[in-house]
């Protein structure tokens, strides 16, 4: 600023005494010679050349200045900006600290935090030598709900119509009509305790093997259980501790679950074998003592959609009514995946328990299912990358003298990601001669 204001005077002062000079010019003719007039014009010249060079300095300093109050402007709105942010963020810290007071639910909260889930499934089945017809349809809702950030709810449903001329069976029930049976599967409230542990309690799938919790219904690609599922019982009633940790930074995981249960009791307050009831009563059990157990398993991804799964589970309690007999069961179970279009897993199950009138009876049993989708052979044929061909081997023996092992062919036609058609063709070898081959269609809904 101070440059400029000097620049501006030794102008003005050049131009005054420019001025000066040639006001005295003419007065001076007579007595001034050529060479000295001259002399003096070069002067007047070279002084009017240096004010226009001033001037041209004055404009661009004039220039300069314009461009750095713009600049200062800049600077100050940024520091004003910035100082907004800082002042911001501060207040939502402090906010941030203080504990968010509680708010009644409103409908549209609840709405959110509800969901509904499930599958449903109709049947059509014949048995060799038998008619067959449709003998089964299934509705199975699963409700949740969320309570807050570490409260979950879950509740799932079994609601089944089946024939009474069921054509399974040899000889087949010739029953007339239809039942309808409404069942409970499970009920069970979770509370996150922490990313690597949650308390469950109610009515629990309970984690022996994965089948419970991951294979029945809609998940299951062949429409009936493994055999050896039934030495099993899948829910009881009380309380659980399971979650997982991770085992370094490539995506293995341990998963762990501990747990108390009802457990099995028996259907008639006797010891015999026959009336051992794997469904667990609710309420005061008939003997003293639950039932505990619980499963270990690792999960180990090698690349995407390539992994493997290994768990071992265990049970035991009391089951008789007097508390004098001993129920146990072992499940080690597997699953691997080689990529989005191939599936192997099963289980391998033994129990023992003890009874008044058979002693100590020892059962056993194991399934294998694999699993590969036909668009893993980049065919362009229609239909064929909808297609899954699945097949399955499992076997019982039940400790009391009845083995059976079943072989099963079929496949999965994918509708779409949610509606499948479903057909398998069982064969069946037993010394049970109520066991038969048998046809099964079923076609079923997940949502």
């Amino acid at each position: 600023m101070n440059t400029i204001i000097k620049t501006t005077a030794r102008t003005a002062g050049l131009t005054a005494g420019v001025a000066g000079c040639l006001a005295l010019a003419p007065a001076a003719t007579a007595e001034v010679s050529e060479a000295d007039f001259r002399a003096l014009q070069e002067t007047v010249r070279q002084l009017s050349a240096e004010v226009q060079s001033l001037k041209a300095t004055n404009t661009v300093a004039e220039q300069l200045h314009d461009q750095d109050l713009q600049q200062l402007h800049q600077l100050q709105a940024q520091m004003a900006d910035t100082a907004r942010t800082a002042a911001d963020a501060e207040e939502k810290s402090a906010a941030a600290a203080q504990p968010l007071p509680r708010v009644p639910i409103d409908e549209a909260t609840v709405n959110h935090n509800f969901q509904i889930l499930g599958d449903a499934e109709v049947q059509f089945a014949k048995a060799t030598g038998q008619n067959g017809s449709f003998y089964l349809a299934d509705f199975a809702p699963i409700f949740l709900y969320r309570g807050g950030d570490n409260i979950l709810f879950e509740a799932g449903f079994d609601t089944t119509i089946a024939n009474n001329n069921d054509p399974t069976t040899t000889p087949p029930n010739q029953g007339a009509g239809y039942t309808t049976t409404f069942n409970l599967s499970f009920a069970q409230l979770d509370y996150v305790m922490s990313d690597y542990l949650t308390l469950s309690a109610g009515d629990m799938l309970l984690p022996l093997g994965t089948y419970a919790e991951r294979g029945a219904g809609w998940l299951n690609k062949i429409p009936d259980d493994p055999l050896a599922r039934q030495l099993l019982p899948d829910a009881g009633v009380g309380a659980q501790l399971r979650g997982a940790v991770p085992l370094g930074d490539a995506g293995k995981i341990l998963n762990y679950s501990v747990y108390g249960v009802n457990g099995p009791s028996s259907s008639d307050t006797t010891g015999d074998a026959t009336s051992l009831d794997l469904g667990g009563n609710v309420g005061p059990n008939l003997h003293t003592d639950p039932a505990g157990g619980g499963r270990v398993g690792v999960f180990l991804p090698f690349k995407p959609r390539y992994d493997l799964e290994l768990g071992l589970s265990g049970l035991a309690g009391q089951w008789d009514s007097s508390g004098n007999h001993l129920y146990t069961a072992g499940v080690l179970d597997a699953a691997l995946h080689l990529g989005p279009n191939f599936e192997a897993k099963g289980e391998y199950i033994r129990t023992r328990y003890g009874s008044d009138d058979q002693g100590m009876i020892s059962q056993n049993g194991w399934w294998a299912q694999v699993g590969y989708k036909l668009s893993g052979l980049n065919l362009e044929l229609p239909g064929i990358n909808n297609l899954e061909l699945v097949g399955r081997y499992d076997a019982l023996h039940d400790g009391l003298g009845t083995t059976t092992r079943r072989y099963t062919a079929g496949y999965v036609y994918y509708i779409t990601t949610a509606l499948l058609f479903e057909g398998d063709y069982e064969f069946i070898t037993s010394n049970d001669a109520s066991q038969n081959n048998q046809l099964i269609f079923q076609l079923s809904y997940g949502f």
